[in-house]
């Protein structure tokens, strides 16, 4: 999903951090993804796999490199014993005990499976990826005398917050009886109105949230937007229908689904501008080669990468899976926007990655 060139994303510090880490060939950096998902007996199912991968790895090395790599695994041993969340879901470690390193982050949602990756830098690439697939948003639902706000990242609730006001009923007085009293329940729901943008707007501010999804009915979305000023009428990406009493796991399962909606749209329309720059001489670069050239000269505005390495064209010295962390790590390291590419199609013809320029060379 796009971001802006210094996004608010729940895992942009970590990112920021890792890919600023200075390589040494003499130091390897283990890179530990761990899907600690229970299985149907309520256990966690990667302490066999991770003991075969890390006894086999352990082989390959001698030396200060292997005694650096002994000393991660009893660091990585001991924070799963000890320090690990029962209640996570994904969990990912980075260490280098020659060089200082050790990073953990606990997650509720899960990875699609276990990945040990050993090299002289932290690999970023399914990390980069997560932080793209949970996006950190705002959902509103609200009706004519209520409204719950809710800011998900990660798949998971950061804060919530309740508007309760006066609801009002139907009655069958006629008359002027009638009329008053209808200006009187106009007057009601505009307040209400009013106080729901309010929050919103002082919510998006202070948590520097960029997209929002809205939840009512048609008689309420009127009367919200009516209220709502442009700056905060430009971050709704989406309207949904849902009921103001929905179950906080389907308000984010249903929001989130909206999400990716609107941003599988908005692939295909960067793609084509990217597509038109390139063809046109202008401000874009695609394939692998061009792409890592500019972002080599620091040009790269935006990355648009396949989200899966093996949809990536192949380059002398470099496997899918290296050619596709060189790019998200440059990236990252230049503070570029990363959008990964979910349709297999829409790069498939110019090697599976381009980028958008800020300035030509």
């Amino acid at each position: 999903m796009s971001k802006s060139a210094a996004p608010s994303t729940p895992l942009r510090e970590h990112l920021d951090r890792l890919s600023s880490f200075e390589p040494s060939e003499d130091a390897p950096v283990l890179s530990l993804y761990l899907d600690a998902q229970p299985d149907q007996h309520g256990r966690d199912n990667y302490d066999a796999w991770l003991r075969k991968t890390l006894s086999e790895r352990a082989r390959t090395f001698k030396g200060q490199a292997r005694e650096s790599f002994d000393q991660d695994v009893a660091r990585i041993t001991t924070f799963l014993a000890e320090d690990a969340r029962r209640s996570a879901n994904g969990l990912v470690m980075f260490a280098c005990a020659a060089r200082g390193l050790f990073d953990t982050i606990q997650l509720d949602v899960p990875f699609d499976d276990h990945w040990l990756f050993i090299g002289s830098v932290p690999h970023l690439y399914p990390l980069a990826r997560l932080n793209d697939q949970f996006p950190r948003y705002a959902a509103l639902l609200v009706d004519t005398n209520s409204a719950r706000l809710f800011v998900f990242g990660l798949g998971a609730t950061e804060k919530q917050r309740e508007v309760r006001n006066v609801k009002t009923r139907k009655t069958s007085m006629g008359g002027w009886s009638q009329a008053r009293y209808q200006r009187q329940v106009s007057n009601f729901h505009q307040q209400h109105m009013k106080e729901v943008v309010d929050v919103l707007d002082r919510v998006v501010r202070e948590e520097s949230i960029g997209k929002v999804v809205v939840a009512c009915d048609p008689v309420t979305m009127p009367l919200l937007m009516e209220q709502m000023p442009k700056h905060l009428a430009e971050k709704v990406v989406d309207v949904v229908h849902l009921d103001i009493n929905t179950p906080e796991h389907r308000v984010l399962s249903e929001t989130l689904e909206a999400m990716r909606h609107r941003d599988a749209e908005n692939d295909a329309e960067q793609v084509t501008r990217l597509l038109d720059a390139w063809r046109a001489g202008g401000l874009g670069v695609v394939g692998p080669e061009a792409t890592l050239d500019a972002l080599s000269k620091a040009q790269v505005e935006e990355l648009l990468i396949a989200a899966t390495p093996s949809l990536l064209q192949e380059m002398k010295d470099f496997s899918q899976e290296r050619l596709a962390e060189e790019l998200v790590t440059k990236a990252q390291q230049q503070s570029a926007r990363i959008r990964f590419v979910e349709n297999p199609e829409l790069l498939a013809e110019v090697g599976g990655v381009g980028a958008l320029l800020r300035f030509k060379i």
